[in-house]
């Protein structure tokens, strides 16, 4: 158990990030700066039962900040990191097959369901998806619906169209985002 979470910001192409960060790693990315997200952390850190109070420690979090420059910037497409999933084991289940996806390619939420031998838990997935504590690093942003459309993103929609882009992936253009999670 962690007994100090530090955590920064940063600024990045898709707006401020908080990141926070134990000793065994990197355990929480948020879309927001500090005055918007340090509440949405102290709870977070209720949830979790990690007992601790978030501490500012930007030298803690100067390796993620780095990779995610680099990420940003187009020099790196995977993340050596390390970092800690809190959640139940059906979420970590979800967010270690959404590591798997490679950069540059996209699943659909039924995909994942198969991957983890869930094939009924499509809405269960998404669910599991939008809890993901780091976003980015853990890409949550790859997973789309099954007709190709761009479903569901806790940063929102232009956040995970940018980072998609950003990767190449190949968009197509819906006149709606109201699809079903499929």
């Amino acid at each position: 158990m962690a007994n100090v979470l530090g955590y920064t910001t940063m600024d990045s192409p898709i707006g401020p990030l908080l990141l926070a960060s134990t000793e065994e790693g990197l355990c929480y990315i948020q879309f927001e700066d500090e005055q918007n997200g340090l509440g949405p952390l102290q709870r977070w850190c209720k949830q979790t039962f990690l007992g601790v109070s978030p501490e500012r420690d930007d030298a803690r979090n100067e390796a993620v900040k780095a990779q995610l420059l680099e990420y940003f910037e187009g020099k790196r497409q995977t993340f050596d990191l390390p970092y800690v999933l809190h959640g139940t084991p059906f979420q970590k289940s979800v967010w270690n097959a959404l590591a798997d996806i490679p950069y540059g390619e996209t699943r659909s939420y039924k995909d994942i369901a198969i991957a983890i031998g869930a094939s009924k838990a499509v809405r269960a997935i998404g669910g599991a998806n939008n809890r993901n504590p780091i976003p980015i690093v853990i890409p949550c942003h790859r997973v789309i619906g099954s007709n190709g459309a761009l479903v569901g993103y806790g940063g929102g929609l232009p956040i995970k169209e940018h980072l998609l882009v950003l990767e190449g992936v190949p968009l197509q253009i819906q006149t709606s985002f109201d699809t079903a999670i499929r």
